[in-house]
């Protein structure tokens, strides 16, 4: 069997293994990554395809670059709320942008490779090495080859539910193995063109769909939409890409469209994972459960995780010592960023496993639009005493369920606390994890719902 040896071995060229692999290679490491597409299809990927301004990235690769090859559409400037009975549109505070996923995908390849990590495509892992419990590579399939690839440091960037988790044996490290499909969407999306342009190239649209989900229609032009559909695995299936042809088919605006891609994927709608390091082992973006809960969005966060875990393993080799201690501060890093907006965030998601998608529909119709956005981006919701009042008066017949969102945000600006005291190490992890655990017991209580860890 053909074996090679690196510094890094990167397992994934989506977001995170690309960011990983470019900040480690740019200091100097030996890196490979692998990517199990063919170069031409390499980047391409089932993905919403809406995210934040620039500023959201690491600058860890030429972003100009990546901004003037994939941005197709930097005007997004409103968010629409499509239901049944009432449209709530909501003028947003920063800017957001729709790509080109496939070119985006392609420019963060090449530019882990200028940065000097050699990317290997055709290459599937099917084992990971393990010696005295670390990490010390990975085997795979390339071309029909057996092939080996050895290294102190493991980048897992496979994706949602990877399966580099289930040949590691990881139950003695902090690494969080409490990984349930339940805790994740399934979605479908499809790239359509249109004739003539719709008239809402500058928003992000949103309709509620059975099954807590959604349909979105993001626009990358004004004649090319990425439609998409998804929903919470916990629970009944659906026949994705049937329900979003009958959507599609009830809007005038898609009348004669055209379907150019389509591809359907999974990804995490779970808190961060409590830690994401184990001896000689990082996990990063879909693999780690760095997504937005409630929307979905990852794009970001995968960056910032991916560049975060490139300096832990340059500072791992630089001092020799692979352990789980030495890469700890990757974790803190995680957490003391997004992680525990995303824990807050994931508390509305939970809250919403109680109730039915139509009386949800009617509670989001009756939020203030700003304050609906805080809630679902941010995990916190905050609003006058007027508009208080005003919002209590239109959903008459939900106070009291309302009364539960507010337990729950309430509980949500705890939660955020507990995670902005993550442990500087593992020897406090146990304490953390249970003070966080006894408030999710608080959370369920409040709810009713089953519990989702």
């Amino acid at each position: 069997m053909e074996s090679q040896d690196a510094d890094v071995v990167v397992v994934g060229g989506g977001t995170g293994g690309c960011f990983a692999a470019a900040k480690a290679a740019g200091e100097g490491l030996d890196v490979v990554v692998l990517e199990r597409k063919t170069r031409d299809e390499g980047g391409r990927i089932a993905c919403g395809d809406a995210l934040k301004g620039r500023g959201s990235f690491p600058d860890v690769i030429d972003l100009d670059r990546l901004a003037d090859e994939s941005f197709t559409n930097r005007s997004i400037g409103r968010g629409i709320f499509d239901s049944e009975d009432e449209t709530v549109e909501i003028d947003l505070e920063e800017a957001g942008k729709v790509v080109d996923r496939k070119r985006y995908g392609e420019v963060l390849l090449e530019e882990a490779e200028r940065a000097g990590a050699e990317v290997l495509y055709d290459t599937v892992v099917n084992d990971v090495v393990q010696e005295d419990g670390q990490v010390v590579g990975v085997r795979g399939v390339r071309r029909g080859e057996d092939v080996g690839f050895r290294a102190p440091v493991t980048v897992d960037a496979a994706g949602a539910l990877s399966v580099l988790q289930d040949f590691a044996e990881l139950s003695d490290a902090t690494f969080d193995t409490d990984v349930r499909s339940t805790q994740y969407c399934a979605a479908y999306r499809e790239i359509i063109e249109v004739d003539q342009p719709v008239d809402w190239d500058d928003a992000l649209v949103f309709k509620p769909a059975d099954e807590l989900g959604y349909v979105w229609y993001f626009p990358r032009t004004p004649t090319t939409i990425n439609a998409g559909i998804g929903y919470q695995m916990t629970e009944e299936p659906m026949e994705l890409a049937d329900a979003l042809a009958r959507d599609i088919r009830e809007r005038d605006e898609f009348d004669g469209a055209r379907v150019i891609d389509r591809r359907g994927s999974a990804l995490p709608t779970r808190r961060p994972y409590d830690s994401a390091v184990a001896d000689g082992f990082v996990a990063v973006g879909d693999a780690a459960g760095h997504v937005n809960p409630t929307t979905g969005g990852g794009i970001s966060s995968a960056a910032k995780a991916g560049a975060w875990a490139g300096e832990a393993a340059v500072e791992a080799v630089t001092e020799g010592s692979f352990s789980e201690d030495d890469l700890w501060m990757y974790n803190e890093r995680v957490m003391s960023s997004f992680g525990g907006r995303f824990a807050a965030t994931d508390l509305y998601n939970i809250f919403g496993t109680a109730h039915g998608v139509d009386e949800l529909t009617d509670i989001v119709a009756a939020l203030p639009g700003q304050q609906l956005v805080n809630g679902l981006g941010k995990g916190t919701v905050s609003m006058s005493p007027l508009l208080a009042v005003k919002t209590l008066v239109s959903s008459f017949g939900y106070w009291g369920t309302l009364r539960e969102l507010y337990g729950v945000h309430k509980k949500a600006e705890r939660i955020k606390g507990i995670y902005d005291g993550y442990p500087s190490s593992p020897d406090g992890f146990e304490a953390w994890r249970d003070d966080r655990d006894a408030l999710m017991e608080e959370v369920y209580e409040i709810t009713g719902a089953t519990p989702k860890y």
